[in-house]
């Protein structure tokens, strides 16, 4: 049984989350071939992007980075380097692929500017966590609430397209996608409830 809420105090309080399997940075055709080969043959990956910044009213960056997330490795396509290639499309519209992100609507609306397709086999946890009573919704919450684990929004809004991605970026952007699948197989291993434990802020 989870809690339906966390504080702020009581997430930051809790262990980092942090992905330690290979991350792949993607910017280069023959590399986007591999990856999506790759990606293919799994069931379940774990998704969210990056755009840059804008401090200025007005302004909209297209999006930066596509991280793709299986077990073991993290592929970051740098749509800022490369084309929204047809593999990667063929990974986002396949309806047997489930990919697992957070608020995934914005992020699809953001690639889809760069590239019409439609999208398939998407779960959004924020639509998921109802049923196991949770009611914290951001990535940051339902990490806390269903991992234990924090994620740290540190580098969110760093430049995502400079010219190289520091370790730190890659490291962050790798883990807000693993993380959204960590979540998704522990909802799916523990029994639904129809009530939480009330922990209100």
């Amino acid at each position: 049984m989870f809690r339906n809420k966390i504080s702020d105090e009581e997430a930051s309080a809790l262990p980092a989350a942090r992905f330690t399997g290979q991350i792949r940075v993607i910017d280069t055709d023959q590399a986007v071939e591999e990856a999506c080969r790759d990606l293919a043959s799994h069931g379940v990956i774990g998704f969210d992007t990056e755009t840059r910044p804008a401090f200025k009213p007005g302004v909209r960056y297209h999006t930066a980075l596509l991280q793709l997330s299986v077990p073991g490795r993290c592929y970051l396509f740098r749509l800022c380097r490369i084309k929204l290639a047809r593999p990667i499309i063929k990974i986002l519209e396949n309806r047997n692929i489930v990919k697992v992100g957070a608020a995934v609507s914005g992020d699809l609306d953001g690639l889809r500017r760069m590239k019409h397709f439609r999208d398939g086999g998407f779960v959004d946890l924020q639509n998921m966590v109802g049923e196991w009573g949770i009611e914290d919704k951001s990535l940051r919450k339902m990490s806390a609430i269903v991992l234990g684990l924090k994620v740290s929004k540190a580098q969110r809004l760093s430049n995502w397209e400079a010219a190289q991605l520091t370790e730190h970026q890659k490291l962050y952007a790798a883990t807000d996608a693993w993380v959204c699948t960590e979540i998704y197989d522990k909802l799916n291993s523990t029994p639904r409830t129809s009530g939480a434990k009330t922990d209100r802020q």
